[in-house]
């Protein structure tokens, strides 16, 4: 147990520095420390403990001829208990100095100790370099995995970045006003998480998905620049980089253009890089068309970190005999092709697998070619393929010698997005991406698209995103041709944040909701304060969010949201720390005029 008194609870002595500051320069000075033991040896006499805090180690030299009480503390001390202490800084001897920590240089001669708190033996070691625990078993004790040096390193540098966002958009004019957590429930997007009213039974209040209308409603309200560190929740099926709750960077701004939120999102974004991790971006980001994307890609988010684009090789094949290639162009279909380099080598075994898995996961058709020294190709289309059609696939596609063409032919729309993970899936097996970071825009999405499931138009942002001005005539009678005036930022293959001009036109906004499948009255019982709102001179607006916990992750390279936030949810929105969500009360059930069938 802590060896103070429990009317006491704090040591005579606070404390004087941070364990992780010292430094050869503070050799000779006395010092006060508080921290955990990180470890502990004994050499049969002097006993040496790696004290820990937040900014890192140094290691304590505990004399039992010089300070033999405060030796008998050190004899007691374990794994994680706490310690204050006090003593001299000294210099290490050459052949003792640690090159690998900051500390290295110096060690802290102990004259007095206390225990202010014993620790139970941790479930796993939170020294750097010790074997991962398993995941679970981290979340479990999250409060311990916290104290790692990784995650105070990750968390701070989230606080780095957040930081640099705050202080760009101050300097821009912006105003940070918050918005409920308790609001209203709309459609489109995930699900909502409902919460009852007990003074309104039977009524519901929504946790927001974001703060979309609330923000529009500021801009209606005169605020003219907008922003909030917002906390949402969408009730979706769980990935390595989805969560329950998140929090995202909110922008908002009247006067808006693609161009102005573009700008002004580069150097927020520039300043949390510089903030966090010292790195200077250079904006403007190149910026490609949504179309071009997906022709190039795959993808509406492309990783530009190597290149091996996709290839329309429709015209190459153009009059081929190849019954299945001329069949798929009869019917106004595409074919499309992905060029592996030739140090880049799959076997028969490997190629058939992922011809396989294509038509297993995907449902689509994939063949190949390799290309010899001479130019001929092998594999299962070679002899199916002419001279001069070889040669015009393999100079459009820019298939090297000893090479290998992937081969798809369908509907554009489903063969490139399936060649798009391909392409993907090639990069991480071969090692193919650079270091360098590659920001760009991905602007001109649709407005909408067509759900199968749904049997109906659906939004590809969100309902209240201004068609583009150039296809206005096409709103009513082609609505799938009608561009949004939206745009992305893309970070190596990661949605980094997205935005769009906004509807500030009343009865545009009815027209696009009923393109949505609501009627009038429909639209004016979910959206009636907004569109209400919209007939009181609102100005033009637009904005754009960035999820905070996907910046984190890019800033400290790691591949789960769950590394980058305190208190994380498993994938089956779990939290095995605290067991929530958990059973309530039949008390507070009936408070809330609620029955549990399960």
């Amino acid at each position: 147990m802590p060896e103070y008194s429990t009317t006491s609870p704090l040591p005579p002595w606070l404390r004087s520095d941070y364990n992780g500051a010292l430094r050869a320069a503070d050799a000779g000075r006395a010092v006060a420390l508080w921290g955990w033991v990180a470890s502990r040896r004994d050499h049969g006499g002097l006993i040496f403990i790696d004290l820990r805090d937040y900014q890192g180690i140094v290691q304590l030299v505990f004399n039992p001829e010089r300070d033999p009480a405060a030796h008998a503390v050190a004899e007691k001390a374990r794994a994680e208990y706490y310690l204050a202490v006090k003593g001299t800084v000294v210099r290490r001897s050459e052949n003792t100095i640690n090159r690998e920590l900051p500390t290295g240089e110096v060690e802290v001669v102990v004259t007095e100790a206390q225990i202010l708190a014993s620790s139970a033996p941790p479930p796993f070691p939170l020294v750097a370099g010790s074997e991962a625990a398993s995941e679970e078993l981290r979340l479990r004790y999250r409060y311990l995995d916290l104290r790692r040096a990784e995650m105070q390193s990750n968390l701070r540098r989230r606080h780095q970045a957040l930081r640099g966002v705050r202080a760009w958009l101050d300097g821009q004019g912006f105003v940070e006003i918050e918005t409920p957590i308790l609001w209203k429930a709309t459609p489109e997007g995930a699900r909502d998480y409902l919460v009852p009213s007990r003074v309104n039974p039977g009524k519901f209040y929504a946790l927001p998905q974001s703060p979309q209308l609330l923000k529009q409603l500021l801009m209606v309200s005169g605020f003219d620049r907008y922003y909030q560190i917002a906390r949402c929740f969408r009730d979706e099926d769980l990935r390595a980089n989805r969560q329950p709750e998140f929090s995202q960077i909110d922008i908002e701004m009247t006067g808006a253009t693609v161009a102005g939120i573009t700008a002004i999102a580069e150097g927020m974004m520039a300043s949390a890089f510089e903030y966090a991790a010292g790195i200077k971006l250079v904006p403007p980001f190149p910026r490609i068309a949504y179309s071009e994307a997906m022709e190039r890609f795959g993808s509406d988010k492309p990783d530009l970190r190597f290149a091996m684009e996709l290839k329309n090789l429709s015209a190459a094949f153009a009059g081929t005999s190849f019954k299945v290639f001329a069949d798929a162009l009869g019917r106004g279909d595409a074919i499309y092709g992905l060029a592996l380099p030739g140090a880049c080598q799959l076997s028969r075994r490997e190629l058939d697998e992922m011809v396989a898995n294509m038509h297993t996961q995907r449902e689509r058709g994939l063949t190949w070619a390799k290309a010899t020294a001479d130019g001929n190709w092998q594999g299962p289309i070679a002899r199916h393929i002419g001279e001069t059609e070889r040669a015009r696939a393999a100079a459009a596609a820019g298939l090297e010698p000893n090479g290998t063409l992937l081969l798809m032919a369908g509907a554009a729309d489903e063969i490139r997005p399936a060649l798009g993970d391909l392409r993907l899936q090639l990069a991480e097996k071969f090692d193919l991406r650079d270091d360098a970071l590659h920001f760009l825009w991905v602007v001109d999405f649709p407005l909408f698209e067509y759900s199968a499931e749904e049997r109906r138009l659906v939004s590809v942002n969100h309902p209240f995103t201004a068609p583009h001005p150039d296809d206005l005539a096409l709103l009513e009678r082609e609505p799938l041709k009608v561009r949004a005036l939206a745009y992305d930022m893309v970070l190596n293959g990661q949605e980094m944040g997205g935005g769009s001009i906004r509807i500030h036109d009343p009865e545009l906004q009815l027209l696009a909701l009923k393109l949505l499948g609501f009627e009038r009255d429909e639209a004016m019982r979910r959206f009636g304060f907004l569109i209400e709102a919209l007939n009181y001179g609102a100005p033009p607006h637009g904005g754009i969010a960035f999820g905070v916990d996907r910046l984190a992750m890019m800033l400290c390279g790691t591949e789960s949201l769950r590394d980058v936030m305190a208190f994380p949810k498993t994938q089956k929105a779990v939290d095995p720390m605290s067991g929530a969500p958990s059973e309530v009360d039949a008390r507070q059930l009936r408070e809330l005029s609620i029955k549990v069938t399960l």
